[in-house]
């Protein structure tokens, strides 16, 4: 018999998601972003596809400012994969389309936060606020 598989409620994609390793830290990250910036669901975009040097490639998550710009890029790995240098290549990817001051690599348990200031990243310490 097979077993059932788990689901959670996406509060951004108003929708039931099965709950993988990586669902898991993607849901608590979009929780994060809405219980602790206070930004609104509207403003968050998750697993979107973008073409990145004409190839498919998905984000995890994205939220946008007010204005509408990319405000933070957040890719997610499951719990078991570590945080390495191949995270901050795929992400790397992302940000050559997406224009984000931010970006936060996780598993949920390992996080690295990073801000842009002229133009590159650097690591900084867990944003109180975001904007």
């Amino acid at each position: 018999m097979d077993e059932q598989k788990k689901l959670i409620f996406d509060r951004v994609r108003k929708k039931f998601i099965p709950l993988t390793p990586e669902e898991w830290v993607r849901q608590h990250c979009i929780d994060f972003l809405i219980d602790y910036y206070n930004l609104s669901p509207n403003l968050i975009a998750v697993e979107r596809q973008i073409k990145v040097n004409g190839k498919p490639k998905r984000f995890d998550i994205v939220s946008f400012s007010t204005k509408g710009t990319p405000q933070i890029l957040i890719e997610c790995k499951a719990p078991d994969t570590p945080i390495s240098q191949k995270t901050l290549t795929q992400a790397g990817l992302y940000l050559s389309k997406i224009d984000s001051e931010y970006m936060w690599l996780t598993n949920g348990l390992q996080h690295i936060w990073m801000l842009k200031s002229k133009g590159e990243f650097s690591v900084i310490e867990f944003p109180k606020t975001i904007g």
